[in-house]
């Protein structure tokens, strides 16, 4: 069956702010692409989709599991890949996978292993995370997310701090998992992500359906 998300008429706000206000979406399986301009949401609205933030009001359901009533469920088959440090910056890298991989029970530690190899990152595993550069940052998240067996997959800017060999290959782990039936991927690209694109969610478009975005 084709994995469905469903966000019913998301309201979220900071305290100085309001983001969304009735913002209804349905994806299907493949990448979206989430667009707009600095501050319209996109990582909020991916850290949403994700249930690392719970909505002020409305509902979000992954195959008819919502992120708030059945919040273990829906994470365990979800996956957030930002550019934060992690909160806990002491951690070795290898800390910090095992961290993720106690997570997911399906996980693989070889199809992990597999993904470090491939960016190029194995000698990194004993150092300190707070030590590591931007590319090595994103290349050890990047890995983690590619190993997961989740449904929902979700990437605040992929492509940043990459350098050629890895957006390449990166591209090529997206396409191929993005023609599962069961898998979604959503990502934010200031630039054409160069992908596979099954359909655009464009925060500044003030049009579709059901949304209204506020500063």
């Amino acid at each position: 069956m084709d994995m469905n998300l469903q966000v019913e008429g998301l309201a979220f706000h900071f305290d100085t702010r309001s983001v969304f206000a009735g913002f209804s979406a349905t994806l299907g399986p493949g990448i979206t692409w989430l667009r707009g301009a600095n501050g319209r949401g996109k990582t909020t609205l991916l850290k949403l989709m994700a249930g690392a933030l719970a909505p002020h009001a409305g509902a979000i359901r992954m195959d008819g599991v919502d992120s708030e009533r059945d919040a273990l469920a829906y994470r365990s088959a979800s996956f957030y890949c930002g550019g934060e440090t992690p909160d806990l910056p002491w951690l070795t890298a290898q800390e910090f996978l095992d961290l993720h991989l106690a997570l997911y029970p399906a996980a693989e530690a070889q199809a992990l292993d597999a993904q470090l190899a491939a960016f190029g990152i194995r000698d990194v595993l004993p150092q300190a995370v707070s030590t590591l550069s931007l590319g090595q940052h994103k290349k050890l998240q990047l890995a983690l997310a590619l190993a997961l067996p989740v449904k929902l997959l979700l990437i605040d800017e992929p492509f940043n701090g990459l350098d050629a060999a890895a957006m390449a290959y990166l591209r090529a782990q997206l396409a191929q998992r993005a023609a599962a039936p069961s898998s979604c991927i959503v990502l934010t690209s200031h630039l054409d992500p160069q992908l596979p694109v099954a359909r655009t969610l464009d925060l500044d478009v003030a049009t579709l359906p059901a949304q209204t975005v506020f500063f």
